[in-house]
């Protein structure tokens, strides 16, 4: 299944559940597309473990071979499975320039990083899934320091997180550390996407 490209509010509704994890496609529709205020039936377990996966890839945006791919790996690391999932789709490198301002959307995250606009420590880096680790530097390359997407991104007042760091001055963000589970998708299950996989 390749990656979604459709109207991401449409799937929102449809999840009960905000993608863009802001609550705006939600508050004008509060129900599933085509629903008009009728009751959501009751889901099986398999529906339960498949809209949490859903809900999760869909938030990324990215395809279900990927999104199963990085499952595979979380699961090769000590720990915790489903929070090992989650800390690995947050260091992703399209996620992290999202989270640092320089895009709206991870979609326009994923665009700037496609076009190889972003460097990393130094060195230009167009693939949006690549994986950082703490302490690496991202920043726009010196040619696309004028792009109107960024500028118009870094003007909007954009909810700060303590695992990114950006200055403004010098244009140069830092992924400061991996995320801890609960500072991210709090209205996400990841154990019934472990029970998803492992049926």
């Amino acid at each position: 299944m390749s990656r979604y490209t459709g109207s991401t509010w449409k799937i929102s509704r449809r999840l009960g559940y905000s993608i863009s994890e802001t609550g705006k496609e939600l508050k004008k529709r509060p129900f599933p597309p085509g629903q008009h205020g009728k009751r959501r039936t009751k889901l099986s377990d398999y529906g339960l473990q498949l809209q949490e996966k859903q809900k999760v890839r869909f938030t990324y945006g990215i395809s279900e071979k990927q999104f199963r791919k990085i499952f595979n790996e979380a699961g090769r690391l000590k720990g915790v499975h489903g929070e090992n999932f989650i800390k690995f789709l947050e260091a992703r490198l399209d996620n992290v320039v999202y989270r640092l301002g320089l895009a709206k959307t991870r979609g326009q995250a994923r665009q700037i990083v496609n076009h190889g606009h972003i460097l990393v420590d130094g060195k230009k880096v167009d693939i949006p899934s690549y994986r950082l680790t703490p302490g690496q530097k991202i920043e726009l390359r010196e040619k696309s320091k004028g792009l109107k997407i960024v500028a118009e991104s870094l003007e909007a007042q954009f909810a700060s997180v303590e695992f990114v760091e950006f200055n403004k001055d010098s244009g140069v963000g830092t992924f400061v550390r991996f995320r801890e589970r609960n500072e991210v998708l709090q209205e996400v299950n990841e154990q019934l996407i472990v029970e998803f996989y492992n049926r």
